[in-house]
């Protein structure tokens, strides 16, 4: 079976620091994330480039996925790095040749089916804002042509509103923006779709989306993908298809395999161990 795969890229509100306590967990065996060149079943956080990370976008993006495309496997290429402006994703940079390592050992045993990036808090300026289009094709049209996908979906999500009201707020005037240089961008460049952040709320530090708006940003995510077409306003159906999702039944071989991941994390005893998987089992 083909697993399709998705390179993640951008800073932290890519690579997740929602609460993981604060939402249901996804967790599906034909959902799977690279771990050193191999494939494993996702869980999160996706990312490790912070010991903040959490939950990001990408978790309800691939289970939105999966639930379209049943007798399939997608994978997700984790490579988002927190705190990182347009400048350190520069060709020959250390960020994009790793991504592009990563992007190339999942080629081996996967097709790359799209690119999701979330970037531009670390740009935001008028300056930022009025050289992104410049950078940000660099850096696309590098990927793009060092993996041989010319074609290959990319999506760009915007800034969330709530950014002006944090701690830093005063850094942030300028995020409009870059919002308006997301979409400009997107609307003016093949195979890119913008997705819109409107609506969405943010952990206290008014700066990374929490849990709950992770989970809808992916799924506006999957449906620029699905649909090939820009989302400039929140879905009817977002909260529905979470909720979808937070209800699919496990497998047996999915409750087995959390069961063993909560026991080999010391979350349970050996004797709960035992009888639980006496439970599965039956």
């Amino acid at each position: 079976m083909m697993i399709h795969s998705f390179l993640l890229i951008g800073q932290s509100n890519i690579a997740g620091r929602g609460f993981i306590q604060e939402v249901p967990p996804v967790f599906n065996e034909s959902v799977k994330m690279l771990r050193n060149g191999r494939w494993q079943i996702m869980t999160e956080p996706i990312h490790n480039d912070r010991p903040s990370a959490g939950v990001g976008l990408a978790a309800s993006f691939a289970a939105a996925w999966h639930l379209n495309n049943p007798a399939e496997e997608i994978g997700l290429i984790p490579c988002a790095d927190g705190g990182t402006s347009l400048d350190d994703w520069a060709v020959g940079g250390v960020l994009f040749d790793n991504a592009l390592a990563q992007a190339k050992l999942a080629q081996r045993s996967s097709r790359l089916s799209g690119i999701l990036w979330h970037q531009g808090e670390n740009d935001c300026s008028a300056d930022g804002a009025a050289a992104y289009a410049q950078k940000f094709d660099r850096i696309i049209n590098g990927l793009r042509t060092e993996l041989n996908v010319p074609d290959v979906p990319l999506i760009v999500g915007g800034l969330g509103d709530f950014l002006t009201a944090g701690l830093y707020g005063s850094y942030f005037t300028a995020y409009p923006l870059i919002n308006e240089a997301l979409l400009q961008y997107a609307q003016t460049r093949n195979h890119c779709y913008f997705v819109t952040a409107a609506g969405l709320t943010a952990n206290e530090d008014q700066i990374h989306f929490n849990a709950v708006s992770q989970r809808i940003l992916g799924i506006r995510y999957f449906e620029a993908f699905n649909t090939r077409a820009h989302i400039t306003a929140p879905l009817p159906y977002e909260h529905n298809l979470v909720q979808t999702i937070y209800n699919r039944p496990f497998t047996p071989k999915e409750e087995k395999l959390l069961l063993e991941n909560r026991f080999a994390s010391g979350k349970i005893t050996l004797q709960e161990f035992r009888e639980q998987l006496v439970l599965i089992a039956g």
